[in-house]
């Protein structure tokens, strides 16, 4: 018995070591990943199938959700003002009664179904991927896919989370201490070299740990030292996702515990920009700091996620401006995840970090395309918020996600009074204009 253990243990060290760790050093790729996501792919589609042919059959399996509750009606308030009032309001008013119906209307239909709060909610599939927490009982349509269901459970809970278990940990092993040992070096390009070695297998093994399928597009505008790359943002492993392409200096607060550790020494052979709470709230001292790192050309581009929240991958939402006063050049990538092998949205209302990071182990994969957009510039008499507006519009367009204007602050916030008061305006507007 003790024989068969060890030669277990020989065998799943010999798997990690020279058929995943090796080939994510260099960057390299056995195909292993490839197969398996093909493999999911047509297993997805037969289980769709089934369902479809149940759903056909069976009148108890409920229908796939749709993406919104109610339909709306759409337009600008100008336009919903103007199908009210029909042929425009009683002669010599200002405002007309049915003006009222319009923001009552608007009100119902942010009750029942805004489109603020549902991008804080995993994103509805239009069928199963044989995942539980998607599964709206659709294991029970057949034997046959109940049995599939089954045996995905032991794939994913059995065999593929020791794997990732075992690569998370000791990518994050290694970054602890290559970091800390080549900051013992004294400042050179090959302790920057070796830096970003260091990172970047760290992250490409922790990417091996998560069936991670990432695909690149437009390599060409790769950002570059002395920019600022910006992207929206779904998950803590975008920045796992994005630096298996290239090094970054990273932009946040100072944490404690385990996050704290990987910090420190982090910052020992990288100059990553990290602030201590009071200095968070003096956003002088963060602009200066970040200005202060654009300056100096030779430093990694610095990374940053300008929603200041995680967002369900549906939508981008507004971009606080402070990231686009610093100056220099902003690469905008989008990122995009394919939901059907997983969830890879984080609800940190829902779930806390071990949580979250127990479903992306043991979902399907993670399968993303991150876009590399030109890198733009400011242009003369926009201020930083038109700016941040048309890098935003950008993101949304090139990813196939909806541009939102609102602020995610609203995750756990409330309505600014300066939205309110934009309506106000709008609709000032409106009945001043119908007056002349």
């Amino acid at each position: 018995m003790e024989g068969v253990v060890v030669w277990f243990f020989q065998l799943w060290m010999f798997v990690v070591l020279f058929l995943i760790m090796l080939p994510a050093m260099f960057g390299l790729s056995l195909g292993v990943t490839g197969v398996y996501i093909q493999g999911l792919v047509h297993i997805l589609e037969w289980a769709t199938l089934r369902i479809q042919r149940g759903r056909e059959q069976q009148s108890g399996v409920p229908d796939p959700l749709p993406n919104g509750i109610i339909e709306r009606g759409g337009g600008s308030m100008q336009e919903g003002v103007g199908r009210l009032r029909g042929d425009g309001p009683p002669a010599g008013g200002l405002f007309s009664l049915s003006d009222a119906l319009f923001f009552y209307q608007m009100g119902l239909e942010s009750i029942v179904d805004d489109t603020v709060t549902q991008r804080f909610s995993s994103e509805e599939l239009n069928s199963w991927n044989l995942l539980t927490r998607t599964n709206q009982n659709f294991r029970y349509i057949s034997l046959r896919l109940t049995l599939f269901w089954g045996v995905g459970v032991f794939v994913r809970y059995g065999l593929l989370l020791p794997f990732r278990v075992t690569l998370a940990a000791i990518g994050l092993s290694w970054l602890v201490i290559g970091t800390v040992l080549v900051g013992l070096l004294p400042e050179s390009s090959v302790k920057n070299w070796l830096s970003e070695l260091v990172h970047l297998t760290c992250y490409r093994v922790c990417a091996r740990g998560l069936s991670a399928t990432i695909l690149y597009h437009n390599k060409e505008n790769h950002p570059q030292k002395g920019g600022i790359c910006v992207a929206n943002h779904t998950t803590p492993i975008d920045i796992v996702i994005l630096a298996n392409d290239g090094c970054y200096a990273m932009v946040g607060q100072v944490h404690g515990g385990l996050m704290g550790v990987l910090q420190r020494s982090m910052s020992r052979s990288c100059p990553h920009v990290w602030f201590e709470r009071s200095e968070m709230k003096d956003r002088h001292t963060v602009a200066n700091r970040l200005r202060a790192h654009v300056a100096a050309r030779t430093k990694l581009p610095i990374l940053i996620f300008p929603e200041g929240t995680c967002v369900n991958n549906t939508s981008v939402m507004m971009f606080k401006k402070g990231s686009f006063e610093i100056g220099g050049t902003i690469y905008p990538v989008a990122i995009k995840y394919d939901a059907r092998f997983g969830d890879a949205f984080w609800n940190s209302s829902k779930y806390n970090m071990v949580s979250y990071l127990l479903r992306i182990m043991t979902s399907w994969a993670i399968v993303v395309n991150v876009w590399y957009l030109p890198p733009m510039e400011r242009q003369e008499k926009e201020d930083a918020a038109q700016f941040a507006n048309r890098v935003k519009s950008a993101i949304a367009q090139q990813g196939g996600l909806l541009d939102l204007d609102w602020d995610g602050g609203l995750k756990r916030g409330k309505v600014k009074d300066s939205f309110r008061e934009e309506q106000q305006k709008q609709y000032s507007s409106i009945i001043t204009a119908t007056d002349q």
